[in-house]
């Protein structure tokens, strides 16, 4: 009678703490259901890249350095790049539009769309910077080609230049001299300032240059991992330190700062140059406060990055991003030196 009594407690526990245990496990189902571990909508912005972009023709090479790189007011994406076909422009779907410049540079570093739509390029090889029409008809020339210096009319390896509405210039002057040179529409010598040195208002080397909706001048001092800000009359108003090598730069028309180059570093440390530990692109305001950021992982080109064996690379790996822009999607252009490449990065808006 007592075993029957136990054995009837025994059943009757079991099959509560089964109930109890489905019932936990019917709210645990739907509580996780109510609040999963994850964003139900986006909270941060991720990036895949466009594998078929662009779509080179078979005629075009695919060698060199795209050190430069911008996009024009009908959205195309226009290169600099060093080899056989310098200046190139596609489409945003990828499309061929046309090349020009065969033969007519040296080193190409860096190309600008002013307001008017002219092309405007830096060649640090040959000491000078440009401007072209779209078709490529040469329009102005400032600097002596071949002839380095460091006056009102020679550069030392110009590196970069910005072009306000009303077609003054400034030229970062920087592999060579370290300073920024102004000059007027007409391509007169206004005045230059800068020289070499870490403090506020020096450069390690001025890289890059863009300028926003009111005139403020951004200066990537990339060997220094800082950005500098000055107005026009070359007065140094803030420093952004700490946050990225930058090695390219670009403004949107809502003055927002697109950066991109590598985890900040010291540029020579123990008698040696250190190589890229990773490839990253970020968005700041215009008081430094970073918007947003997106590591690339870094490819493997071999051991010699000056004769690089890019069959090794694969999409979204990159060594060496030097130029950076936006479209009016929000789709991300990067212009690679190591890997020899422009690449597409769009912005997922979907988990699926």
């Amino acid at each position: 009678m007592r075993r029957q009594k136990l054995q009837n407690f025994i059943t009757s526990n079991f099959i509560a703490l089964a109930f109890f245990g489905m019932l936990f496990l019917s709210v645990t189902s739907l509580a996780k259901a109510q609040n999963p571990g994850f964003a139900k909508e986006p909270v941060i912005v991720e990036y895949d890249v466009d594998p078929t972009w662009p779509q080179i023709p078979d005629n075009i090479s695919r060698k060199g350095w795209v050190s430069g790189l911008a996009i024009d007011a009908k959205g195309d994406i226009w290169f600099f790049k060093k080899g056989p076909d310098p200046v190139q422009v596609y489409t945003a779907d990828g499309k061929f539009v046309r090349s020009w410049g065969k033969g007519d540079f040296v080193n190409p570093h860096q190309l600008r769309i002013d307001h008017e739509g002219n092309i405007w390029v830096a060649d640090f090889g040959l000491h000078i910077v440009q401007k072209y029409t779209p078709e490529g008809k040469l329009l102005q020339t400032l600097g002596t080609r071949g002839e380095k210096g460091e006056d009102e009319t020679h550069f030392n390896m110009p590196t970069d230049m910005a072009i306000t509405p009303t077609g003054e210039i400034f030229i970062t002057d920087g592999y060579g001299n370290r300073r920024i040179v102004h000059f007027d529409k007409n391509g007169k010598f206004i005045k230059a300032w800068g020289k070499y040195g870490s403090g506020p208002g020096q450069f390690v080397l001025p890289h890059a240059i863009v300028l926003d909706s009111k005139g403020l001048l951004y200066i990537a001092d990339r060997n220094s991992g800082r950005i500098q800000v000055f107005n026009q009359q070359g007065k140094f108003l803030d420093q952004w330190t700490g946050l990225i090598m930058p090695w390219g730069i670009s403004m949107t028309k809502n003055d927002e700062l697109w950066v991109c180059g590598s985890s900040p570093h010291w540029w020579r440390r123990h008698g040696k140059y250190p190589e890229f530990k990773d490839q990253i692109f970020m968005k700041l305001d215009t008081k430094g406060r970073v918007k947003r950021i997106w590591t690339i992982p870094l490819g493997d080109i071999g051991d010699d990055k000056n004769n690089p064996d890019v069959s090794r690379i694969k999409p979204g790996e990159a060594v060496g991003i030097h130029a950076i822009a936006e479209d009016a999607q929000g789709n991300i252009y990067l212009g690679e030196i190591y890997s020899e490449r422009a690449q597409k990065f769009m912005p997922v808006h979907s988990r699926k």
